[in-house]
């Protein structure tokens, strides 16, 4: 446990309630299925620390100012909405108010459990006037019903009887939370939503509404189970930003009124109001006749399969086990519907990033959803490619050939307003490049790569080439562009992306020659092909030959040194206390950068620069990003620090349990969740894709006795188990499949598991973070 939660194997508990910490645990019991989210807001609304509730694409747009306007600044912003609230269910006890700020609080718990996916909360209450009741409800997002959310919210009077009336709401542009001057934070759009419609009869109400600018449209509706004693009476009523069920009755002492209430989502930028409010009104039917328990048990068979495969073992840290439980199921609930929309770095579980998705999505979460739910990394990217004409337009804009992709965006537009952070960081196109080349490679879904995946990987390739030049000597230069570190922007030849830039084009080059007819399509010819190949066999890579270590960029290690012994604890995070020439002419580094390198490009690398570089950059790093801690997780237990890879590993898996950054109210970081998972599998697993078979390196800190995961490729399903001893290869279904263990090729079928005993690496030096700037992993 912590402060705040108990940590069972697989489910998170809250055994008190804390009005402090009121918007941090909304984040955590956040319920989605990609599809649309809603924050794990108390029941009744009030008290509340961020209400929200998101369709996943839905957004209103909003002018980007500028003091000193440019060329190719993107004029409008978008940002998500607070959607119409459907979770609200009021209370009333003999005409008071259930308030939990009011009267007397006997009992307070909150469940999330991870194999169900439902949120459950139980409380005890006396009211001002001292009727004592107890309150009992549970919350689920369906995975397989997509547009529903399903409440049982049941009363039962404990000591005499009681006048009850439950209230069921949807409500339209409710405040949604107090604004921030944390530049991470949403933009707050004040009322976004204009009445069209609504509509009630018997137990049902719709509400349809629209954005005042960006013109999208949206449908929610309520349906209702009503149970209670005789006497029962119920009215319903609706109005262009509220729609109301009344249900009221007297009730005995351990008798209960009990509701069940169903939710319907629907939204378009085309369909029509009468349209949209059949879809959602459909969609509740099915519900109803599902019914509560049939939706429970087809999300636990839905979860079922998912932890069939996806679970990750963790023997001997409690905390650590269901915290990377969690992270998975956040991974899950981000994409698992989204269906051709962007996974948001705060998923859909807060307003931070102004619900913005990042290269995070493809650098991260889809590496994670690849191996463990690759049809919604197949979707992810098919909404990349369904934007691919807007990255074309963004990529002329800038004078450039091909497709260049937004840094932040909704709907496939720029919208960063500051360009050294974000149209300058082009790697972005690169991590879309790999992840698309990563999903064809272990889904083998040809399909896919002939269409939407080469068409991605050209267009990006095409980007590079235009981006880049060749020198005098013959090089391929990279120049004025912003790495992963956003402390060090506007450099020339970010190894990072020169890297990946040049495994786009080497991967481009190789598609088009194995798929001519496809090529031709793109227009591609051979002459186009020959020269992706020599500019990315030319890639200039610096190295300082003086101190034996890779810099991030030209000249990096002729920067400044940053005093981190005498910068302030409050003055992290850096860019929010220090103008942005400081840090740019700094050795200071936001996020992992060269280290991503080390990982994400491996191969370019061996073991001792790899060591030398690792040490060199843990010295400057003020992981002033969530994103840093599981890439410096990874590389610390490849090149054998293994404690400190445990710690950076508790860091990531528990950023938003612990709150570690504070900022967790906006919504839980997503690619940090995602982050987990990597660190675990490519971390103590030394897991790498760079070939056309999987290989695994593994070690395993003295801090746990064993880990066991398991993951999808090319058809089969494979557990890797690690003791300090060996690694057991298991194929749990499907063909024989190759592997390699440290080097060495080996085949695993159904039924004959491969053991191995693994290399103990030499004890190092540890390497010393900044001053202030430990891992955090090892609180408690």
């Amino acid at each position: 446990m912590n402060g705040r939660f108990f940590f069972e194997e697989w489910r998170l508990l809250e055994k008190r309630l804390q009005l402090d910490a009121l918007a941090q645990t909304e984040s955590i019991f956040a319920l989605s299925n990609g599809h649309f989210g809603v924050r794990g807001n108390l029941d009744e609304g009030e008290p509340a620390g961020a209400l929200g509730s998101y369709l996943n694409g839905f957004y209103e747009v909003r002018p980007l100012p500028y003091a000193e306007s440019a060329y190719g600044d993107p004029e409008e912003g978008q940002s998500v909405v607070n959607v119409t609230d459907g979770k609200l269910i009021r209370l009333l006890v003999d005409d008071e108010p259930f308030d939990l700020r009011y009267g007397t609080l006997h009992r307070h718990e909150r469940v999330l459990d991870l194999r169900s996916g439902v949120l459950t909360r139980e409380a005890e209450w006396s009211s001002p006037a001292g009727q004592r009741v107890r309150v009992r409800s549970a919350r689920i997002v369906s995975f397989t019903q997509r547009a529903v959310m399903a409440i049982a919210y049941e009363v039962t009077p404990l000591d005499g009887e009681a006048q009850l009336a439950i209230q069921s709401e949807l409500v339209a542009n409710e405040a949604s939370g107090e604004s921030s001057h944390d530049p991470r934070s949403a933009k707050a759009v004040q009322a976004p939503l204009v009445g069209e419609s609504h509509f009630h009869a018997d137990l049902h109400a719709e509400l349809v509404h629209r954005t005042r600018d960006s013109g999208l449209r949206m449908a929610a509706a309520m349906n209702h189970v009503v149970d209670g004693p005789e006497g029962l009476l119920t009215e319903i009523s609706s109005e262009p930003d509220i729609a109301r069920l009344t249900a009221a009755c007297t009730v005995a002492a351990g008798e209960s009124l009990r509701i069940v209430k169903y939710v319907g989502y629907g939204w378009s930028s085309e369909r029509s109001d009468s349209a949209l409010r059949d879809q959602v009104a459909g969609a509740l039917i099915s519900a109803r006749r599902t019914g509560w328990e049939g939706i429970c048990q087809e999300q636990r068979n839905y979860l079922d399969n998912f932890w069939a495969t996806a679970d990750v073992e963790i023997d001997g840290d409690p905390e650590l086990q269901l915290g990377v439980r969690f992270a998975l199921f956040q991974v899950l609930q981000a994409a698992a519907r989204a269906e051709m929309r962007a996974i948001p770095a705060k998923a859909l579980t807060g307003s931070g990033y102004d619900g913005h998705t990042f290269w995070d999505s493809e650098a991260y979460t889809l590496r994670v959803l690849t191996y463990v739910h690759p049809p919604a990394a197949r979707d992810a990217l098919r909404w990349r490619h369904v934007t691919l004409d807007l990255a074309r337009d963004r990529a002329r804009e800038l004078g450039l050939r091909g497709a260049t992709f937004p840094w932040r965006t909704i709907a496939g537009q720029e919208c960063s307003g500051y360009w050294p952070a974000s149209t300058a960081a082009f790697h972005i196109n690169a991590a879309i490049a790999d992840a698309t080349f990563r999903y064809v490679r272990a889904t083998r879904d040809t399909g896919f790569a002939v269409s939407q995946g080469m068409e991605l990987i050209v267009e990006t390739a095409r980007l590079w080439r235009s981006l880049g030049h060749h020198d005098a000597s013959g090089r391929f230069r990279i120049d004025g562009v912003t790495g992963p570190d956003e402390y060090t922007a506007l450099c020339d030849n970010n190894v990072y992306t020169n890297l990946m830039a040049a495994r786009n084009l080497t991967v481009a080059a190789e598609l088009a020659e194995r798929h001519p007819k496809h090529a031709a399509r793109l227009s591609v010819d051979e002459e186009e092909v020959a020269d992706w190949r020599a500019a990315a066999t030319g890639i200039e890579l610096p190295h300082d030959e003086e101190l034996g270590i890779t810099p991030q960029c030209d000249g990096f290690t002729r920067y400044r040194p940053w005093d981190f012994a005498s910068t302030p604890p409050g003055d992290y995070p850096l860019l929010l206390h220090y103008h942005n020439y400081v840090l740019y002419s700094s050795q200071v580094v936001k996020q992992a950068d060269l280290v991503m390198a080390l990982f994400t490009c491996g191969e370019h690398f061996d073991a001792e620069q790899k060591a030398r570089d690792f040490a060199f950059y843990e010295g400057i790093t003020a992981r002033d990003s969530s994103l840093s801690a599981s890439i410096q997780s990874i590389v610390a237990a490849e090149v054998g620090h293994l404690p400190l890879a445990y710690q950076y590993l508790r860091e990531t898996t528990l950023v938003d349990l612990h709150d570690l950054d504070g900022n967790t109210h906006d919504g839980l970081h997503l690619a940090s969740t995602a982050g987990a998972w990597l660190a675990v599998t490519c971390g103590f697993g030394g897991m790498r894709d760079h070939e056309d078979r999987l290989a695994f390196a593994p070690r395993l800190p003295s801090e746990l006795r064993g880990v066991s995961f398991g993951l999808h490729f090319r058809g089969r399903r494979l557990r890797v188990r690690l003791t300090h001893s060996e690694a057991r290869y298991e194929l749990l279904e499907g063909e024989p499949l190759e592997l390699c263990h440290e080097g060495e090729s080996l085949i695993v079928a159904s039924g004959e598991p491969q053991t191995r005993a693994f290399a103990v690496l030499p004890e190092r030096e540890p390497p010393c973070p900044p001053p202030g700037r430990e891992p955090l992993g090892l609180l408690s």
